[in-house]
């Protein structure tokens, strides 16, 4: 018997899904969970409306929600990057689907904490952008990966365009409980969407030339690293500013004396916009500088959110404020994941730019939570959205200085 017969058989190559199906499917799952998340707002006037709940309950839900979304953002995130991401984002389906389904049979307010809150946040953690860029970035070169993040954050933006209007019509067709009972139906697409992004940061295509190192070594190297630590305090700010909105633009519209029809136009707006101000910013980082892409960014919001609270409010003043805002919304993901990939690699860019996110989630917290008990206290958001022009030119100032490089690393230790 020759040697050969006696080798071992080479295993069979496990079938690797096309570029293209992975991105359809990261988008399909980005929109869905976004857009449904982005329609919160909606839901609040006719929640307080038929529970008599206060506005800090709602927003306390809501601060939950986004917290419990930055906590378990790393964690999923290492999740992925040791056990794959089509288990993690199953998963996040699962449990954003409960958490819905128990915002909208709520009789309680600890109900509404726990569902939309606690459940609805771990949720998103588990399908939000940091999982589906890291599966992106994996699968294409890094000339491509600015653009890419770009395409995935513009579908984030088309949910939020689309589930504004969708979500109006059902609450008006089916009452808020209703419509928020389907909503988690349609969550359990999610785990079929999630198919074809299996594997792990070991069986992508550029993992052989990642460097080699445990989650504990990569944490560590991370947080000592200063540019990561500016990005993460610049990330805390957007996250103020875009769950401030997001939870409490519709209410804000209503206190001004405009008609609640303008606040899906603007939400819509701002989701529609987006779409082209992500993909810009996905474009432009790959040929400019990204942390001054971040700087000019932060800049416009503030001079945005000034201009709105100065001029005389109207109906046409809240659709070009939409306007303005739609193109900064998310703009300032994709070359804030790009620099995480830039500085670490993507071996641990789950839980490195889950990490990140925490800090975005942070500041949703308190822009929302603080939005709720400013309302409630002293009858305004005038406050809040002051204070959110003063954060945009700190975060401004934050991004100046990252350094667009690797970190330096032993040369002998490489891969």
């Amino acid at each position: 018997m020759s040697n050969a017969s006696l080798a071992p058989a080479s295993p069979p190559r496990r079938w690797r899904p096309p570029v293209g199906l992975i991105i359809l499917c990261g988008c399909t799952i980005a929109l869905i969970s976004f857009g449904i998340r982005s329609a919160m707002g909606f839901f609040q006037i006719p929640m307080l409306n038929d529970t008599g709940w206060s506005f800090t309950t709602f927003g306390l839900a809501m601060a939950i929600q986004n917290l419990a979304w930055g906590i378990g953002q790393p964690v999923f995130g290492a999740f992925a990057d040791k056990y794959g991401a089509w288990r993690t984002l199953a998963a996040g389906g699962l449990i954003y689907a409960l958490g819905l389904f128990l915002m909208g049979t709520a009789d309680a307010p600890i109900w509404l904490h726990i569902g939309g809150g606690v459940l609805v946040g771990l949720g998103v953690s588990a399908g939000s952008f940091g999982i589906i860029l890291s599966v992106f970035a994996r699968n294409v070169t890094p000339e491509k990966r600015s653009f890419v993040f770009g395409v995935g954050t513009a579908a984030g933006s088309a949910g939020m365009f689309l589930f504004a209007p969708i979500s109006v019509a059902m609450i008006e067709q089916f009452g808020w409980s209703h419509s928020l009972v389907l909503l988690s139906v349609l969550m359990l697409v999610v785990p079929v969407l999630a198919a074809p992004l299996y594997g792990n940061s070991q069986s992508s295509a550029n993992a052989a030339a990642e460097y080699e190192q445990t989650a504990g070594e990569a944490l560590k190297e991370a947080l000592a690293h200063p540019s990561y630590q500016l990005l993460m305090a610049g990330f805390f700010v957007c996250g103020f500013h875009v769950a401030f909105i997001a939870a409490h633009f519709p209410a804000y519209i209503d206190d001004i004396g405009i008609d609640a029809s303008y606040a899906g136009y603007a939400i819509a707006i701002i989701g529609f916009l987006n779409i082209f101000g992500s993909l810009a910013s996905g474009a432009l980082g790959q040929k400019h500088s990204k942390p001054y892409m971040l700087t000019i960014l932060y800049l416009c919001r503030s001079i945005a959110f000034a201009a709105f609270l100065l001029l005389p409010q109207t109906p046409l003043s809240v659709l070009l404020f939409s306007a303005a805002l739609g193109f900064l919304w998310l703009s300032t993901v994709p070359p804030t994941n790009a620099l995480v990939a830039v500085f670490f690699g993507t071996r641990h860019l789950g839980m490195l730019g889950g990490l990140v996110f925490f800090t975005h989630q942070i500041g949703s917290f308190v822009g929302v939570y603080l939005g709720g008990y400013m309302r409630d206290v002293y009858g305004s958001f005038d406050v809040v959205w002051w204070l959110g022009v003063v954060l945009g030119i700190v975060a401004a100032i934050l991004h100046w200085p990252i350094k667009e490089a690797p970190v330096e690393r032993p040369a002998a230790s490489a891969v």
